[in-house]
């Protein structure tokens, strides 16, 4: 065991399980700035997700909180949009020789969007009041829908991040549903996604399995230790707090 890899799944486990605060978002910079290349930290980034999001959707199953119709319409566009942000990179690759390159400016873009989104429902963007989306029956949205997958698809395919927190935005503001309905779809989804974007990226040899269990040995426990401490602090300003050091992480990349 890499004492020092479980030490940084440990870390982002708790800030996961304190914060709610996306892993994919905190993992995936914090293993560029430990020099892995940003090829490798973006294919182990999705490898292990797909992992953590197995179980976490095997609970939402059994408590019957997942809209599947809504995951088939997500995943219908997602997991193409995957596929060709997958392809293409191996295309670019071939003929620029700027994989690296292209991943770390995308992942910055993406890491700075996030922190926004993050920020924006901090300081007060509001759900209650339902819009004209959310009035809508979710058959007259499929297109929008499958639309939307595609594009936060092909983004997660390039740069691992969104699969969690730009899709619950997504869900939240398209479509009414109770608070673990929308987290249950949303694991579920995001666990078709990111294992068919890890196992692409896998054939393209970007994944480290050795550095991914060894994560997840010490995100198991960080995340469940998060957890348990989470009701006794005030979330709010840990996630401004975590949300600006990946802002930051963002903007150094780019």
């Amino acid at each position: 065991m890499d004492i020092t890899t479980a030490i940084i799944g440990l870390c982002v486990g708790f800030l996961v399980g304190l914060t709610g605060v996306g892993g994919a978002a905190l993992l995936t910079p914090v293993l560029i700035w430990f020099g892995f290349p940003a090829t490798v930290a973006v294919g182990t980034d999705l490898f292990y997700n797909s992992i953590t999001k197995l179980f976490g959707g095997f609970q939402h199953w059994r408590q019957h909180t997942v809209k599947w119709k809504l995951v088939g319409y997500l995943a219908s566009g997602s997991i193409p949009g995957a596929v060709i942000a997958v392809g293409l990179l191996k295309v670019f690759d071939q003929f620029f020789d700027n994989q690296e390159h292209v991943i770390r400016t995308a992942l910055g873009i993406m890491l700075v969007v996030v922190a926004a989104a993050i920020l924006l429902r901090l300081i007060g963007w509001k759900t209650e009041k339902e819009n004209k989306w959310q009035a809508k029956p979710m058959e007259e949205k499929k297109w929008l829908t499958v639309g939307i997958g595609f594009a936060l698809g092909f983004v997660v395919g390039l740069t691992s991040v969104g699969s969690g927190s730009l899709f619950a935005i997504a869900i939240i503001y398209l479509f009414r549903l109770k608070s673990s309905e929308v987290v249950g779809t949303d694991i579920v989804h995001a666990f078709f996604l990111v294992t068919v974007a890890g196992a692409l990226h896998a054939g393209m040899g970007n994944v480290d399995y050795g550095l991914a269990f060894n994560l997840l040995i010490g995100s198991v426990p960080g995340v469940l230790a998060g957890s348990a401490l989470s009701t006794k602090v005030p979330s709010k300003p840990l996630r401004a707090v975590v949300a600006t050091l990946i802002l930051l992480s963002g903007i150094k990349l780019i």
